[in-house]
């Protein structure tokens, strides 16, 4: 297959910021994903839809969440743009691919595909055309969850395909499963003379703060400095990196994090940090075994390689009674789980269950403001690695802007294959992405259309250099990219007829895609 169609390897992190990885400036060791970038392009200016489920569907559709059925998450509210799951007048990547003759394979999160009360295996009902699994959306082969998050010593409910799986091994690791699955998925699928498309989704690094006590020595005592420093380091690792512009001065500390002085639980603040470096640095050694494989098997100079995140750092505080409703109350071993964010309750093991809280996350997301729900960039930008030796000359730097939605028309070109006008007896909506092919090759590329958002009633447009943006409720908000990619300098109120050009713009798009206002989808899950 070397002179054929490409193989394709889709990378989704969870919950990770811009600045968390090695070449975006972060101090975590990421040999791999840094391997890649040095042999690849880093995407300075991608984006995802600023959460998971709606960037998920997104992703594998090549249209903006709404138009995917993801409008808000996976609950149903009523009106088909928020039905929660897939909808039956898109096409998934997998579905177009493999009609065009690829092996198609999942390993990892699902999350497009409805919500059960809790995740208890009990509650997931198989063949249920309102919460469809991956088999039903075109994938050949699956293992994984199909819930947004869980444990990762015990993931709950667990599958392989149709079937209900329990974790298997002593040291079971949901990252180690996702990335050992995946390589095996690679050994088979290379047996055939089919191309593949493989996305690898992992639930790395989102809460629960969840890893081996020989990962998080590693990072110990690394954090003792604090979230400030932190954003200091990051901001001019980013700077002398080519990834930043260094005339964008980083933004303030978040109003809602403590100067790290005034902390009183230090030593639990540095193992929270500690805990989550150590689970972006499990899911590296993971993709480390993935690429091994390419190479024993012979396939990698033809496989394209796509790694990104699903949005920035989250800044979720878990509180202890809401978040045991939702998840499964004990360990394989039966022992009870201590949900919630508790001082001197130290984080890793599989009896604890917490979040690492705003102020990292802000230092996640350096040198960006606002983080995962909001889509200012803290909440949209993504660091985003494309590796494909055959096409790839070397090491490059694009700062064009790109969307998840482009991954679809992307997949399809290099595949050679056309986006089709209908699937499985129904009328498909048409493509929204535009495909960056051409940047792969080492060409000029910039998108031909504005770049757009909504979630929770946050909006947002990019059109070119600037930006319309608004945190719900507020106000519209204008920023020249070019000057002010931290968003710190506010021009609406000096160029009023570029905020209502754009204004306009949002307004067709959200017509057109079936955007409702938050209040009302509000009302509408109330009722």
């Amino acid at each position: 297959m070397a002179d054929g169609p490409p193989n394709i390897i889709l990378i989704l992190a969870d919950d990770m910021g811009f600045s968390d990885i090695g070449c975006y400036g972060s101090e975590i060791e990421t040999p791999t994903i840094d391997q890649l970038a040095a042999s690849g392009i880093r995407f300075t200016q991608a984006y995802n839809c600023a959460r998971c489920c709606p960037t998920r569907a997104s992703l594998l559709t090549g249209l903006y969440p709404h138009q995917a059925g993801v409008g808000h998450m996976v609950n149903n509210v009523g009106p088909r743009p928020y039905q929660g799951y897939l909808r039956d007048d898109c096409v998934t990547i997998a579905e177009a691919l493999k009609a065009g003759g690829y092996r198609t394979m999942l390993s990892g999160k699902w999350h497009v595909g409805g919500i059960y009360a809790r995740n208890d295996p009990g509650d997931w009902t198989v063949g249920d055309p309102q919460r469809p699994l991956p088999p039903d959306r075109g994938f050949d082969h699956w293992y994984g969850t199909p819930a947004g998050a869980g444990s990762y010593f015990n993931p709950k409910p667990l599958y392989r395909n149709y079937t209900l799986i329990e974790p298997e091994g002593d040291d079971y690791y949901y990252t180690d499963a996702v990335s050992d699955e995946a390589a095996q998925m690679i050994e088979r699928a290379a047996e055939g003379d089919q191309p593949f498309f493989l996305h690898v989704s992992y639930t790395a690094p989102h809460w629960p703060l969840h890893a081996f006590e020989g990962d998080i020595a590693r990072y110990e005592g690394k954090y003792s400095r604090g979230w400030d420093a932190l954003r200091t380091a990051r901001h001019e690792e980013l700077n002398g990196l080519g990834i930043l512009d260094p005339k964008w001065e980083i933004s303030p500390r978040d109003a809602m994090a403590p100067p790290w002085e005034a902390v009183e639980a230090q030593e639990w603040e540095d193992r929270r940090m500690a805990v989550y470096a150590a689970q972006i640095d499990r899911m590296d050694q993971g993709i480390g075994r993935i690429v091994s494989k390419l190479r024993e098997l012979g396939i990698e100079e033809n496989t394209l390689i796509l790694f990104l995140s699903d949005n920035g750092g989250c800044a979720e505080l878990l509180r202890e009674e809401g978040q045991r409703a939702r998840e499964w109350p004990a360990t394989r071993e039966g022992q009870v789980v201590r949900f919630g964010n508790v001082p001197n309750l130290m984080p890793g093991d599989p009896t604890t269950y917490q979040s690492y809280d705003l102020p990292w996350a802000n230092a996640s997301n350096t040198p960006f403001r606002l983080y995962k729900h909001w889509v200012h960039e803290g909440g949209i930008a993504t660091p985003m690695i494309a590796y494909w030796p055959k096409v790839i000359a070397g090491a490059g730097v694009d700062h064009a802007p790109i969307h998840v939605v482009d991954l679809m028309a992307t997949c399809l070109d290099v595949a050679g294959l056309s986006y089709p006008e209908e699937h499985d007896g129904h009328e498909i909506q048409p493509l929204e992405g535009e495909s960056f092919y051409p940047a792969l090759r080492g060409e000029a590329w910039e998108r031909e259309r504005p770049i757009l958002w909504e979630h929770e009633g946050n909006r947002a447009v990019r059109d070119g250099r600037w930006e319309l943006v608004s945190k719900y409720p507020g106000d519209w908000e204008l920023y020249d990219m070019i000057e002010d990619r931290t968003e710190l300098h506010d021009l609406a109120a000096s160029n009023v007829p570029q905020v209502d050009k754009m204004k306009a713009t949002y307004a067709e798009w959200a017509a057109r895609c079936g955007v409702l206002p938050w209040e009302q989808v509000l009302d509408l899950r109330r009722h």
